[in-house]
């Protein structure tokens, strides 16, 4: 992803500090909600490879994980057998350490799995926060919790289904990052903005439906 320059804004959440990459996804992704399978499988293979590293150390590498890993698609991720595996450990773009790359493959399945039952990924993971984003109203990214019982109870549902590296911190996480919470202090000028919903939402609260489009890009 090449990202253009920094649109001159004062009032950002402080941890997207003055890095480009940082920014743009501040900007245009953090607290945005996302209903795309592809998208949401992309945010959770994500979230479990920054286990103990920064997001700074990932998402430097996002096209290399996007090269490494079939485009995020999970139906291919899922098929991966040991030969690609241990292909992916000499894979300078990604981080190469076996057990979150183990992990990446064995979470694709059971990723199926969960549409299998659900229909969607989506319709299984937004259920925990009652289908629509919990906006809070923080003063200071030091009032921001590391978990909450939502975090919590969908972190316990994803082992039981078998996922791993998805610990309620992890899971958090990556409820932020695929705008089930918006957490954007007041300070910042996304903060308190309700972010449109994902054509699936709209037409969810409209009561028609819409069949989810695989490998579509995150709803703006």
């Amino acid at each position: 992803m090449t990202v253009g320059k920094i649109p001159k804004v004062d009032n950002r959440c402080s941890w997207a500090g003055s890095k480009p990459h940082m920014v743009h996804y501040h900007d245009h992704e953090w607290g945005r909600p996302v209903h795309d399978d592809q998208r949401l499988f992309e945010m959770l293979l994500l979230e479990g490879a920054q286990a103990g590293l920064t997001w700074d150390t990932i998402l430097r590498r996002r096209e290399g994980y996007r090269k490494a890993f079939a485009g995020f698609d999970p139906v291919k991720v899922a098929r991966f057998d040991q030969r690609t595996k241990t292909a992916l450990l000499n894979d300078a773009g990604i981080i190469r350490n076996r057990l979150k790359i183990d992990s990446a493959v064995s979470n694709a399945q059971a990723f199926l799995a969960v549409q299998k039952e659900f229909g969607s990924f989506d319709d299984y993971v937004w259920q925990f926060v009652g289908g629509k984003p919990i906006v809070n109203r923080w003063r200071y990214m030091t009032e921001v919790p590391a978990t909450t019982p939502q975090s919590d109870a969908l972190s316990k549902d994803l082992k039981k289904r078998g996922f791993r590296f998805v610990g309620s911190t992890i899971i958090y996480a990556f409820m932020q990052a695929v705008g089930m919470v918006n957490d954007h202090t007041v300070g910042c000028f996304l903060a308190g903005k309700q972010p449109k919903l994902g054509r699936r939402r709209q037409a969810d609260q409209e009561g028609r439906s819409v069949r989810p489009q695989r490998g579509a890009r995150r709803d703006e």
